[in-house]
């Protein structure tokens, strides 16, 4: 009992706690207010866009989409925020990490730790901009919710992937949820199994509010962070279910600059793109030479904001010394994904998943011994928003005890430069990493395993299947580079992806200090005036997107 009432007093002092970490609009609206509610006024009964934060506490939702909800305002939208006012037994917030262990989790939910603080962040924020807030909880019945508890514990374990309510796949999200909760690309043992139940339960709840809302105010789009996950991914199937135009977005590895995508994730409708968006791009030695100096430039990544090795040794004799190999050998390179993030992102092709893939690899070259194997585990494992539980590197140690003679790993902590070891390669085999789209632009061969964005862009050796993966890795090592014009055409469409593709937004700058650590951004206006058509090139195609689904693609000749 007295555990239960100091955990309410300790929800109390966050309840009114002010949290500083949200954007504060209070300074760029109050000089303008008349110009803000005239604004507002003039919106009612254009089109309707929701801005389905829903996680409030999520600050690099809130700081981007509350942008969007005002600049969209000005354009004569009518915006709409959902929020989830701590009902959600399970979300994109919750990690193992974050609580005393998952057990406790099980038991008490995010209500015992972080609902309280989310929502009481985001809702006051979202309030001063005089929008219409909408919560989860006001949109649920009595009916739905008891409906939900019992379909999240009566199905059995292993339907929970598959399940669907009205072809929704709710299933499908609330185990990406559960997968991201622990950070591990399978569930084993403990509390998972009811892990996996509270982001079903989540799922359903999400469900059922969505469609209300929805079926009440006929929105034109529905704008939202990602796509996966619970509750946006389920939102994602309402929407899509229901005829609104879904918008994802993610901050992209350019600084200053967002991917958003119609329909779905980008990491999904990046590889059905059509190559004539890209291939017939006028080319030139100047934006040739502007392309691969950015390239270049992310070997440090001095351009860019999402970087997961600062300070890379870039020595190849330092290279050689450490993994006690010899480059000048045949050498296949292998990149690999953080396993949770692949199991998520990139649906599986010629292989089941990136460790079945993987392993298999290894296993191959044990037999040939004319080549070396250099595998470069991704160091997002350690240094990645969700770092991952399960590593690479004991998957492997498990796998093969003693490893191959001629199989070397870089681990993820290590400073080894990816791309000074991978440009060394006779060819490189990735699962789904984008790094494939920067090495075919120096002329490396890549094989495709995986659903990575190079897939299908007439670049890359594709496998569909393991027996077409062992014949392109039976013909390795190759003759040496790629054609002088399929270098080209990889050029073509690196330039499209990280140039058009990633939209740079003016109204957007860094973050600095302390901030930095919880959102790689910040608004960088101080007046209304800032965010109407023709101040910010990206922000206008971005909003003209959402609003009349436009491409969310950046003119290369458009001033940033």
């Amino acid at each position: 009992m007295r555990l239960k009432l100091l955990r309410t007093a300790q929800r109390l002092v966050q309840a009114v706690k002010p949290d500083f970490d949200q954007p504060d609009w209070r300074p760029i609206l109050q000089p303008s207010a008349d110009e803000w509610r005239r604004a507002r006024d003039a919106a009612h009964g254009g089109p309707r866009v929701l801005i389905a934060t829903a996680v409030g506490g999520h600050l690099p939702s809130t700081t981007l989409e509350s942008l969007l909800a005002v600049a969209l305002t000005l354009r004569g939208a009518e915006v709409q925020v959902l929020l989830c006012d701590e009902q959600l037994p399970a979300c994109l917030r919750s990690h193992v990490t974050g609580v005393s262990s998952d057990e406790a989790f099980v038991d008490e939910g995010p209500q015992a730790s972080g609902c309280i603080r989310c929502y009481s962040s985001g809702a006051p924020m979202y309030r001063t901009l005089g929008l219409e807030l909408r919560t989860l909880g006001a949109l649920l019945t009595d009916d739905e919710r008891t409906t939900a508890l019992g379909l999240a514990a009566d199905i059995t374990a292993e339907a929970i992937p598959s399940f669907t309510l009205n072809g929704l796949a709710i299933g499908e999200h609330a185990l990406a949820g559960a997968l991201r909760f622990y950070a591990r690309g399978t569930l084993s043992g403990g509390a998972s199994e009811a892990v996996l139940r509270r982001y079903l339960h989540a799922g359903l709840l999400t469900a059922y509010a969505t469609r209300r809302l929805v079926a009440e105010e006929r929105f034109e789009a529905a704008c939202f962070n990602h796509g996966i996950y619970i509750p946006h991914g389920v939102i994602g199937e309402v929407a899509r279910d229901t005829g609104v135009r879904v918008v994802n977005w993610n901050p992209a590895y350019r600084s200053r600059s967002f991917i958003f995508s119609h329909g779905d994730t980008y990491h999904h409708t990046l590889m059905d793109e059509p190559t004539t968006v890209w291939e017939n791009l006028p080319w030139s030695a100047e934006r040739d030479a502007e392309l691969m100096a950015y390239l270049r430039s992310r070997w440090q990544g001095s351009q860019d904001w999402i970087t997961f090795n600062a300070n890379p040794e870039e020595r190849t004799s330092a290279i050689e010394q450490e993994l006690g190999i010899d480059l000048s050998k045949p050498t296949i390179g292998l990149l690999t994904n953080v396993i949770w993030d692949a199991q998520l992102h990139y649906r599986a092709n010629a292989f089941p998943t990136m460790m079945d893939w993987l392993v298999r690899t290894i296993a191959y070259f044990k037999d040939r011994p004319e080549l070396q194997l250099l595998i470069r585990v991704h160091p997002a494992e350690l240094t990645g928003a969700v770092p991952s539980r399960q590593p690479v590197v004991d998957e492997i140690r498990a796998a093969f005890p003693t490893l191959p003679a001629n199989v070397y790993v870089i681990p993820p902590d290590s400073a080894i430069s990816t791309y000074v070891t991978m440009m060394r390669c006779n060819a490189v085999v990735i699962y789904g990493t984008k790094t494939g789209v920067e090495l075919t632009c120096e002329g490396v061969p890549v094989i495709v395993c995986g659903e990575a964005w190079i897939r299908n862009k007439g670049l890359t050796a594709d496998a569909g299947s393991p027996e077409e993966y062992y014949a392109l890795l039976g013909q390795l090592p190759g003759p040496g580079r790629l054609p002088p014009a399929t270098v080209s055409r990889a050029r073509r469409y690196a330039y499209h992806f990280f140039f058009r593709r990633m939209i740079p937004m003016a109204s957007i700058a860094p973050s600095t200090g302390i901030a930095a650590r919880q959102v790689k951004y910040q608004i960088a206006i101080n007046r209304l005036e800032q965010l109407r058509p023709g101040h910010d090139a990206g922000l206008d195609i971005i909003c003209d997107g959402i609003l009349r689904g436009t491409p969310f693609i950046y003119p290369a000749n458009t001033p940033a």
